[in-house]
């Protein structure tokens, strides 16, 4: 057996083509809209930004979404893969969205030299998010191991 073939075949080659393609016409459109919208003193800041964000990714995102997964499975309990994907799916969404809201509270901190700018509690509701996300998790995570007991049950009494 060929290896082209053990990899899914054409099928599989099509479909990388049309992805390979879809995503070199979307790095065109995005060199375009940069040129064409983005003045080039800014360019600079742009770079940064991108560099930046690339850090704060390797640096800082990956490494707690692992040290997350790591705690999870050491638990002593066997936990599903699943569970284990949702408590990083949750570490990830609150992770990005504090970088987002980082910035204001470190502005607000400094003030603003127009009080209207920043006018809420930034860090008040960032950890009311991060409360929300994590109560969102919890029920998610319980609501699918009623599920999956439940079809455990289900299966063993079909089999009777």
């Amino acid at each position: 057996m060929s290896t082209s073939r053990a990899a899914g075949g054409r099928g599989v080659r099509v479909t990388r083509g049309v992805l390979l393609a879809l995503g070199v016409a979307l790095i065109g459109l995005g060199g375009f809209v940069l040129v064409d919208t983005v003045s080039p003193t800014r360019y600079t800041g742009l770079l940064i930004w991108l560099i930046g964000s690339v850090i704060v990714h390797d640096a800082v995102i990956a490494p707690i979404v692992v040290g997350v997964g790591l705690v999870v499975r050491r638990t002593g309990r066997r936990v599903p893969a699943a569970v284990i994907v949702m408590v990083q799916s949750a570490v990830v969404v609150g992770a990005i969205l504090s970088l987002i809201v980082v910035p204001e509270i470190v502005a607000k901190a400094k003030g603003p030299r127009n009080d209207t700018v920043l006018p809420f509690d930034y860090a008040g509701r960032l950890g009311a998010m991060w409360l929300v996300i994590a109560v969102i998790t919890a029920a998610v995570v319980a609501g699918y191991l009623v599920w999956t007991r439940r079809q455990k049950v289900r299966e063993s009494t079909d089999q009777v």
